[in-house]
């Protein structure tokens, strides 16, 4: 009886866990955990991409979290990129699942991160209801995933558009087609979203573009060495069509890989709760086990990237100059 008097009073004069834990975004905050070297290039759309981060705040993804919000503030970020594997283990049942508030709303709170999440869906959020997912867009205010796949266009300083194009990579993953925990992602043929895809990409006039999936098509973490199909499926494509980078996630890492005479470059950005080990392959520029994400800053002449971890220390950063139409459509 005294035992649980005793932890009752300790339960009524303690401050709630989520107060403990939540910072208070101030101006002084904000200036007093600077990340020193993240800035963004002149005249600039800015961006985070985050992947594999909704583990209700456990493991990194709080402290990502708090780092996202500091580098959305210097960068003032437009929007966020989130890769996929929003939810784990099984992704959300629906739109009032209470996994909206634990993993995402509650923990992404701070003012800069109302911005635009432009999302995918990850092999894990196809293990619940995947269209849920895409629901919720008319029920948040700043959750964006209006199909499967989709396009988005941003306008550059210049009046040129960025040209961003979200796949559902699941439905191209070979290996998914025969395994029953995949089975949503079965009755739905590939074909039509390369066309879609083809489609997009012939008829683009933008000086930058951009391809989000999932999963990325060369890695240097552990899935190394794998055939997903994408090498067969997907890379010829944006080869043929001049696209500048292609971002993923599905590894727990940040990466950079460039494959030797391609001009396409391969991020990586999934470290948004854990980290798993990478090693250094043929095409790695970097490859990093750490919590984090991937910062974007894009304008008319140039695409700089930063790697961020969990620690607000910038562990990387590679600039892309601008191709024109002749160097992008040389093959």
């Amino acid at each position: 009886m005294i035992k649980q008097l005793i932890t009752l009073i300790a339960l009524l004069v303690a401050p709630p866990l989520l107060a403990q834990s939540t910072p208070i975004y101030s101006d002084a905050l904000y200036q007093q955990q600077r990340i020193e070297g993240l800035a963004p290039l002149a005249d600039s759309i800015n961006f985070a991409v985050i992947g594999d981060w909704g583990h209700n705040g456990h493991f990194y993804q709080r402290p990502v979290a708090h780092q996202l919000e500091i580098a959305l503030y210097q960068l003032d970020g437009d929007f966020v990129i989130s890769t996929g594997d929003n939810f784990y283990p099984d992704g959300v049942a629906s739109t009032q699942d209470p996994l909206w508030q634990s993993a995402f709303e509650r923990i992404y709170h701070g003012p800069h991160s109302f911005v635009p999440w432009h999302s995918v869906l990850g092999n894990h959020d196809y293990l619940g209801n995947a269209q849920a997912q895409i629901d919720y867009s008319n029920v948040s205010g700043r959750w964006q995933m209006p199909a499967r796949y989709y396009s988005q266009r941003f306008t550059l300083a210049s009046g040129e558009p960025v040209l961003v194009l979200f796949l559902d990579t699941n439905t191209l993953v070979s290996d998914y087609r025969t395994r029953a925990k995949y089975r949503a992602t079965q009755g739905q043929h590939p074909g039509p979203q390369l066309a879609w895809l083809k489609r997009q990409l012939a008829g683009s006039d933008a000086a930058w573009t951009l391809v989000v999936g999932h999963h990325p098509i060369y890695t240097s973490g552990k899935r190394y060495g794998r055939d997903n199909g994408l090498v067969e499926t997907l890379a010829p494509l944006l080869k043929r069509y001049g696209v500048d980078a292609y971002i993923a996630g599905h590894e727990h890492d940040l990466q950079h890989n460039q494959i030797k005479h391609s001009d396409l470059a391969h991020y990586v950005s999934g470290g948004g709760s854990e980290a798993r080990s990478v090693e250094q392959r043929e095409f790695t520029r970097y490859a990093e086990a750490t919590p984090g994400f991937l910062t974007f800053s894009i304008n008319a002449d140039a695409l700089q990237m930063t790697a961020v971890n969990h620690r607000g220390e910038v562990r990387y950063q590679h600039k892309q100059l601008r191709r024109n139409k002749e160097q992008k459509h040389d093959h």
